[in-house]
């Protein structure tokens, strides 16, 4: 009890750190003692004289980029969590089984197709995606034998259909402006998002969280086959179906906002597993701490690797995640 209260703390002052460092830098550095006054200005809890510019920078820019970097790595690493436990397979993530390929195509057929006429929103374009591709994967796995190997597999033709299409549609009926700010965006960017994004995450993610530890013994159940989770009297069907549905709520609103960011539902639940151990009770808080610790510091690479220029969060979050994938494929072969 004590060493998890010590790693609450430890893990709560390193994602303070790390928001209050991506809320500093950038084109124009702030320092940390100007970024402290003015979140507390804006929280109304102290009346500081600070410059104007700066202090719009830190409240109306920077702080939002950052909140939403850390509930985007939660509400991702989370997901991975989920897929993982419910399919058994170690590789299994949002990305890898095409629920951000599907978020990506419903929220670019909005932004290009004007698909809804103005009534259907990014964030439900992407949502719609990502139930879309849902539909495929359980489609394709409909009657298999082969269990959770066989649903990835078919997570990962699905991705590669819906990016597909994503690709047909920029090139084809957008313009080269459209297309250039939405392969950018595909790939993974903070630069858009404001408070309003914030505070739908604020609800979606911690909702989602709340539900996921809710059914954290189901999900500890799981892990030995959906026969013996029947057997310990886990609504199998039900709970899948919930969680798959949290796991696209929570994909749908991050890809709407922040584009596809890969890896992250991979990478952080092993992490948190090598800290916490398997047990969800433990497991899903500590793979939100983490992936939100992971995404800031990953958003604060991107805009300092390279000088005077942010790459795409994906690209960061890929040079990770790529080397920790191969890492997994060789621990799981076959030994001889």
């Amino acid at each position: 009890m004590l060493r998890l209260a010590l790693l609450t703390l430890v893990s709560a002052v390193v994602l303070a750190f790390a928001i209050a460092v991506a809320t500093a830098i950038g084109d124009y550095t702030i320092g940390l003692g100007t970024v402290s006054l003015a979140i507390t200005n804006g929280l109304g809890l102290t009346g500081a004289e600070l410059p104007p510019i700066e202090e719009s920078v830190v409240w109306d820019l920077r702080l939002s980029r950052a909140l939403v970097a850390a509930l985007a790595g939660a509400g991702l690493a989370l997901s991975g969590a989920i897929l993982q436990a419910l399919l058994r397979n170690p590789l299994a993530e949002p990305f890898v089984l095409g629920i951000s390929a599907g978020a990506s195509t419903g929220a670019v057929c909005v932004i290009i197709l004007g698909i809804g006429a103005g009534s259907l929103s990014l964030s439900a374009g992407a949502f719609a995606g990502a139930f879309a591709a849902f539909g495929v994967v359980a489609l394709l796995s409909n009657g298999a034998t082969s269990g959770p190997n066989h649903t990835i597999l078919a997570g990962v033709a699905a991705a590669q259909l819906f990016n597909a299409l994503t690709s047909y549609i920029v090139t084809t009926s957008g313009n080269a402006e459209q297309a250039r700010n939405v392969m950018f965006w595909l790939l993974g960017s903070f630069g858009g998002v404001r408070w309003p994004d914030f505070q739908l995450l604020l609800v979606t993610v911690p909702l989602g969280l709340a539900v996921c530890i809710y059914m954290a013994r189901a999900l500890d159940a799981f892990t030995f086959g959906d026969e013996d989770a029947a057997a310990l009297g886990v609504p199998v069907g039900r709970i899948r179906l919930i969680l798959f549905a949290v796991t696209a709520v929570m994909t749908a609103m991050i890809v709407s906002m922040v584009g596809a960011i890969g890896f992250v539902g991979l990478v952080v639940p092993h992490a948190a597993r090598f800290v916490v151990g398997p047990m969800h009770m433990r497991l899903l808080p500590a793979c939100a701490v983490i992936g939100a610790i992971f995404m800031v510091a990953a958003d604060i690479v991107s805009r300092v690797i390279v000088a005077q220029q942010t790459i795409p969060i994906g690209v960061v979050t890929a040079l990770v995640g790529v080397p920790f994938f191969a890492l997994i494929l060789y621990r799981a072969r076959p030994q001889t």
